[in-house]
């Protein structure tokens, strides 16, 4: 074999472990796990319906409604289902933190 051809081969199973490792997203800051889902809807510019300008006890106490099956029929009863209380609440203050 050639020197090339080993080096070569050196590299690529050296390189393998590495590439095979999964790459973890890079969070940001210190986003509460889902938060960065709510802004598909609930963005910036105020969204559907807009939460921009609520408190962080009043975007809680709206989920844990939809948790409860107290809110209106929508996505958000199921959404909110996938969610803690402290989740719930962890993620309302990251919200208002944003602004």
């Amino acid at each position: 074999m050639e020197m090339r051809t080993v080096l070569a081969l050196v590299a690529l199973l050296s390189a393998g472990p590495a590439l095979a490792q999964p790459q973890q997203p890079t969070p940001l800051s210190n986003e509460p796990p889902g938060a960065s889902s709510c802004s598909g809807c609930h963005g910036r510019s105020g969204g559907i319906p807009a939460i921009k300008a609520k408190s962080a006890d009043e975007i809680a106490a709206t989920m844990l409604e939809y948790r409860a099956g107290q809110g209106s029929p929508t996505v958000m009863d199921r959404i909110s289902k996938g969610f803690t209380e402290k989740e719930i609440r962890d993620i309302a203050s990251w919200i208002v933190q944003q602004r």
